[in-house]
């Protein structure tokens, strides 16, 4: 059985010292921040959080270790973060045109009811660029795993094994946030994976690094592509969910029809709405998802079809576009 507590935001409601205290951990716990970049080692605040049991992975310096002493593996990274680039421009464009004519079709009047259909093959068209961008990105993952394998680079072994020693002394692990493309490309490159029995708690990025659809979102965003945008694959730890950080800041809530296109097209996934304050605990394992209490709410868990068990509490977008608590089974 496994634990995976998903936080919202901590800069401005700090929930991850007394969360981690009622876990009642006495081993030493890890901690990933390199989403934090050049940051990374002020890491002071949160190892207070942590009782003073919190010992720093340091991804991101070991991976600028790793590009300053191996030119081979320096290229490669770079050669991949260019062709991501250039795919997302066009990714971008086509993902653009989609959701464009997802709008047409909504605000078309249907004499003769035809509308659900054309709105439903409108949003499968939006899912066909999705697929097709998940594809080309897994192709280029392909690309650099070959480019920076340990056979290929020693240094990266080296690093791979120290942090592998340490995460076998750690009972639990904290993901914090930040950048969340800098937070996937160090745990890729280090083939970084969490044990079952590890207690994992993440916000923000973090908690985008579990699921295994990250997806970018900022319905506000002053240019560029306002839908939301899928951007890599998470760890999988928390298959089925797509966790959706600062919301209430980020997503046009009050508008169903959007939130419910939202939904449908993710309509394999619980959308999981992490604002300020939000704790939400998974007790999980591979075979059976997931199933536990948010903070606030009943014990239990819901599902909805073939959807993942999402624990009771939970604030969760729905199919129709509204906004619900998950309720207790």
């Amino acid at each position: 059985m496994s634990t995976t507590i998903l936080l919202g935001p901590q800069r401005f409601t700090t929930t991850v010292g007394a969360v981690v205290r009622s876990l009642d951990l006495t081993g030493r716990i890890a901690m990933v921040n390199a989403g934090w970049e050049e940051r990374e080692a002020d890491d002071f605040e949160l190892a207070g959080h942590l009782d003073g049991r919190g010992v720093n992975l340091g991804l991101h310096h070991r991976m600028t270790d790793v590009l300053e002493k191996d030119e081979q593996v320096a290229t490669a990274l770079r050669e991949f973060r260019e062709s991501v680039d250039e795919l997302r421009a066009f990714y971008g464009i086509r993902l653009q045109s989609a959701m464009d004519a997802v709008e047409a079709v909504a605000h078309r009047t249907s004499l003769h009811d035809v509308r659900p259909w054309a709105a439903e093959a409108a949003i499968e068209s939006v899912r066909d660029v999705d697929k097709w961008y998940a594809a080309a990105v897994a192709e280029l993952h392909a690309s650099l795993r070959a480019a920076t394998s340990p056979d290929s680079s020693g240094i990266i072994g080296w690093h791979r094994g120290e942090i592998g020693a340490v995460l076998a002394e750690c009972e639990g692990v904290v993901v914090a946030g930040g950048n969340v493309r800098v937070l996937l490309e160090t745990l890729r490159l280090f083939d970084v994976s969490f044990r079952p029995e590890q207690v994992v708690v993440a916000w923000s990025a973090g908690a985008m690094a579990l699921t295994d659809e990250v997806v970018l979102f900022h319905d506000f965003a002053p240019h560029g592509v306002t839908a939301a945008e899928l951007h890599d694959r998470g760890l999988g730890r928390l298959p089925g969910v797509i966790a959706l950080p600062h919301a209430k800041r980020r997503l046009r809530l009050d508008d169903r029809e959007h939130m419910a296109r939202l939904a449908r097209r993710f309509v394999e996934h619980r959308l999981l709405l992490l604002d300020d304050g939000a704790v939400v605990r998974f007790h999980h394992d591979a075979a059976h998802g997931a199933e536990g209490g948010a903070e606030g709410g009943a014990e239990g868990a819901a599902t909805s079809g073939g959807a993942p068990v999402v624990p009771a509490g939970a604030r969760v977008v729905q199919a129709d576009g509204h906004v619900s608590v998950v309720q207790a089974a």
